[in-house]
């Protein structure tokens, strides 16, 4: 069975009347639960955190639906389709990585905080400086973790709508932005919840209906899939211009072999996306929407049994677009790489089917966005405004007003943001916010939690030398300048020879917290650490805040 595509049939996408009026549809219906939910919206709890009023069931589903964002369905699957075994190395990664988060953070973490990342870091060190600190780490992971989705919404309707114009792509992620707004200011997480809740299950039940299409299509099993995708890409021109084999679509080192350089970039990925969820401030945060750190519990093992089985299928789906779709065809559909996806939908169910499963795709993004904002607004209000420029004397309704207020902003930048990373695969962007919160946040959360001897200056020191490092060699990678599929393709000031920095700037943030711990003055809080000790491993005295 020989497939073989034209890469200009990139173009027939379906229908785009069909196409819009079904993303109408399913933005009437979200935006419907999210006023009302946003109905009982009136406390900063409720607008934070729902008011821990949701079950571990309910919560896992959420949590799902936060962490299977764009970059896990379009990304993975692009990158599986066009770089095969290498491709697999996200979906490991992101899937391994909730093993830490469940044995280290999860449980801890719910029974020291209360809102924030930062209630934890500064539950036993000097309020101020850790809270600004854990406050810029938030904002940062969760601006370029916007970034990817606004990059992956931009894309999908690209392909959805035929859209080959970047200036119409801009709008599109421009659109995209202010719908996200939109259900953050009138739902809170609350309706956000909801949202995830509604999208985790569709998203999930979407990619098990194509994993099983898939074998029907190349009619035969796993083997069969795999001799379809080799014999795709043998008749690439993708591969035939950068002097790869076929099979080595099977093999490691289709994207991450060739030099040493790309070797260790390829442990630098690994090692930034397993560390990196327990550094994630929007999915620390949903341990704070359920009642008791039981529920808590339950949340991650239903959301590791939901990301668990995603993961596995986007290996199927990956192998499946690379011999249904084949790389030229993907590389030449608006949206390169995060197109694989839609147009195995379109190739398996046409284009009802393709509107469908692109719709689920949306409010994927339309959740996850949302999410990462109301962290990113709680971390300005709850950490900064209230915790350090009003000592914890602010009301409620003013936390809340700057909470919104923030949420316009950081939507506005990541619109900015979005519309210069069009090109890059969503997968890869939101490698670099795993990167930033592996180092800021992670080296900070494992001392205070473990650590009797951590202290302030070890706290401050390590999150800032684990952000600043991140972003500098982020700023100086080839992600952002020196290649065509840069950030930045005109110009070349890629000094780091590394698209993923985890490899440096994780063992100098944790580094860096250990030369403080040591050199800096005691913070004498021994009150404190004990209770933080106690409250942490036993769950006792949750509900008390603390004040220092």
């Amino acid at each position: 069975m020989t497939i073989n595509y034209l890469a200009q049939e990139a173009s027939h996408v379906g229908n785009p009347m069909l196409n819009i009026a079904v993303f109408v549809i399913f933005i009437v219906i979200t935006m419907t639960v999210v006023l009302r939910a946003g109905k009982s919206t009136k406390e900063a709890s409720d607008f934070y955190t729902g008011g821990g009023s949701f079950s571990g069931t309910q919560n896992g589903l959420a949590i799902a639906g936060d962490y299977l964002s764009a970059a896990s369905f379009l990304g993975i699957v692009g990158a599986i389709a066009l770089a095969g075994y290498d491709g697999f190395l996200y979906s490991i990664g992101f899937f391994v990585a909730w093993l830490v988060a469940l044995l280290l953070v999860a449980e801890p973490l719910r029974n020291v905080g209360r809102f924030t990342m930062a209630d934890v870091l500064s539950f036993r060190l000097k309020q101020k400086p850790v809270r600004v600190a854990a406050a810029f780490g938030t904002l940062f992971v969760s601006l370029f973790y916007l970034i990817a989705q606004m990059a992956g919404a931009g894309s999908l309707v690209s392909v959805l709508l035929d859209i080959h114009s970047e200036v119409a792509q801009a709008v599109v992620v421009a659109l995209v932005g202010v719908l996200m707004i939109i259900y953050v200011l009138v739902g809170g997480m609350k309706g956000t919840t909801y949202v995830q809740m509604i999208k985790a299950v569709l998203l999930v039940t979407g990619v098990a209906v194509m994993t099983v299409w898939v074998f029907f299509a190349v009619r035969g099993g796993m083997t069969t899939m795999f001799n379809h995708a080799v014999e795709s890409h043998a008749n690439s021109q993708y591969l035939a211009q950068k002097g790869y084999e076929a099979t080595e679509i099977l093999k490691p080192g289709l994207k991450y072999g060739g030099s040493t350089t790309s070797r260790v970039d390829f442990i630098s990925l690994a090692l930034t996306l397993v560390l990196g969820t327990a550094g994630l401030p929007h999915v620390l945060m949903r341990f704070y929407t359920v009642p008791t750190a039981r529920e808590a519990r339950k949340s991650v093992t239903w959301a590791i049994v939901l990301i668990g089985a995603f993961y596995l299928m986007t290996l199927i789906l990956g192998f499946g677009a690379a011999a249904l779709v084949g790389p030229d065809r993907i590389l030449a559909a608006p949206g390169g790489a995060n197109a694989a996806a839609p147009l195995l939908a379109l190739e398996l169910g046409g284009s009802i089917f393709m509107a469908l499963i692109s719709a689920v795709a949306f409010a994927t993004v339309l959740a996850v966005v949302a999410g990462l904002a109301i962290t990113a607004s709680a971390s300005v209000a709850h950490d900064i405004y209230d915790g350090v420029l009003r000592n914890g004397q602010s009301s409620e309704e003013e936390q809340v007003r700057v909470s919104r207020i923030t949420v316009v902003v950081i939507g506005v930048l990541s619109i900015i943001l979005g519309i210069l990373a069009m090109k890059q695969n969503v997968a890869f962007l939101v490698s670099l916010a795993f990167a930033i919160a592996a180092s800021a946040n992670l080296p900070t959360i494992i001392f205070s939690l473990y650590w009797k001897r951590f202290n302030t200056t070890g706290a401050v020191a390590s999150m800032y030398t684990g952000l600043l490092s991140a972003l500098i060699l982020i700023a100086l990678s080839p992600a952002v300048s020196g290649s065509p599929s840069s950030m930045i393709p005109s110009v070349d000031f890629s000094l780091f020879p590394l698209s993923s920095p985890g490899i440096v700037s994780i063992p100098l943030a944790f580094l860096a917290g250990i030369l403080g711990a040591y050199f800096g003055k005691p913070d004498n809080m021994d009150d404190l650490q004990a209770e933080m000790e106690v409250r942490s491993l036993t769950g006792v005295g949750v509900e008390a805040p603390v004040d220092h």
